[in-house]
């Protein structure tokens, strides 16, 4: 479903990132430094540790992404409503769908909202989102094996009902721990939501209750465990956090540095751990890799940020483009804390 205020989130963000783009000036590239970029970029394609670009015109609201550990470099992604039982696999390295999965066994999606993959290579769909703000009484998850080949075909998922102790509400995270196999879900909502557990094992008869276990400082729309589970990353519109998982202790270990977008929507590490891959809704949209936080040191482009607090920069101009994007965050909050003041007085 569209989101009028989010929306008109994503517009004000995409005028800051013009603003603060205009603000940088063009940085020298060392010629080795261009030579050793050039000789990764096809080994990273592969991986699919790069950014790229949906080419596919039925992907109108691209609003979760899950990394495929069998098939290198392909990721899978579906829309927000108003499409179908569908899931696509999207290659990286060329932006095209390579598959198209059609699901049979379960009622009409209303709005799904995220995806994930768990051990055995299983695909979760979390049919989560409630724009009425907590208007259905529960929402659905579906479980379904990834294919060992990519090819159009239908197949058959399974249909979980969940409910939350705590009474219905609008969510847009749904994750699968890689290790343990258990389902979590992080509400959203605009002052900071919760971390819900799911049973040990859903039930597919009667109903799974999920309980909050921790709380979570960010409006979030999509959230990944790291490959290894010992990481917990979450995103929102206009920032994310990065926290150590500790069996659901969560411990925040900083901020994401998430990249300006229309309406940011997904965020999955990629296989190997090194990324994190933040992805918007949009015909055409693209998905953009950052350096993961908690991915080892010599795995990081040179050029990354690593997303957390303590990161250091050299003075060689990025200290510049730091203080404009930091700037544009600024514009953006301020223009949207506007937004905010007025829908909330037409409340009234």
């Amino acid at each position: 479903m569209r989101r009028p205020f989010a929306g008109r989130a994503g517009a004000l963000l995409a005028g800051a990132l013009l603003m603060g783009a205009a603000a940088v000036p063009a940085l020298a590239v060392p010629a080795s430094a261009s030579a050793s970029a050039s000789a990764s970029a096809a080994d990273g394609d592969k991986a699919g540790n790069k950014g790229f670009t949906i080419e596919d015109p039925r992907i109108t609201e691209s609003s979760g992404l899950a990394a495929s550990r069998q098939h290198p470099g392909v990721y899978w992604t579906h829309n927000d409503s108003d499409d179908g039982p569908y899931l696509y696999a999207v290659d990286s390295a060329t932006g095209k769908t390579v598959a198209r999965l059609t699901l049979t066994g379960i009622g009409t999606p209303r709005d799904v909202e995220a995806i994930s993959i768990g051990p055995g290579n299983e695909i979760w769909v979390g049919d989560i989102g409630d724009n009425l703000g907590g208007g259905w009484p529960y929402v659905w998850i579906y479980k379904l094996p990834e294919p060992k080949t990519l090819t159009d075909a239908t197949v058959r998922a399974t249909q979980y009902i969940v409910k939350y102790a705590d009474g219905p509400r609008d969510a847009e995270s749904l994750l699968v721990h890689p290790k343990t196999g258990r389902v979590y879900i992080i509400d959203k909502q605009e002052d900071g939501g919760h971390l819900y557990e799911g049973p040990a094992t859903l039930a597919a008869s009667g109903t799974n209750v999920f309980k909050p276990v921790a709380p979570v400082d960010l409006w979030a729309t999509d959230a990944a465990f790291s490959p290894d589970g010992t990481h917990l990353a979450v995103r929102g519109y206009f920032g994310g956090i990065s926290y150590e998982w500790n069996g659901g202790d969560l411990r925040r270990k900083g901020r994401l540095d998430v990249p300006l977008q229309r309406q940011g929507e997904s965020l999955t590490y990629s296989a190997d751990g090194t990324k994190l891959m933040y992805g918007s809704e949009g015909t055409g949209s693209t998905v953009v890799a950052e350096d993961a936080p908690d991915a080892p040191a010599d795995s990081k482009s040179p050029s990354g940020s690593g997303g957390s607090d303590d990161a250091a920069s050299e003075d060689d101009g990025s200290s510049t483009s730091g203080e404009a994007k930091l700037g544009a965050f600024a514009l953006a909050a301020v223009l949207v804390a506007a937004f905010g003041v007025r829908r909330l007085r037409r409340r009234r």
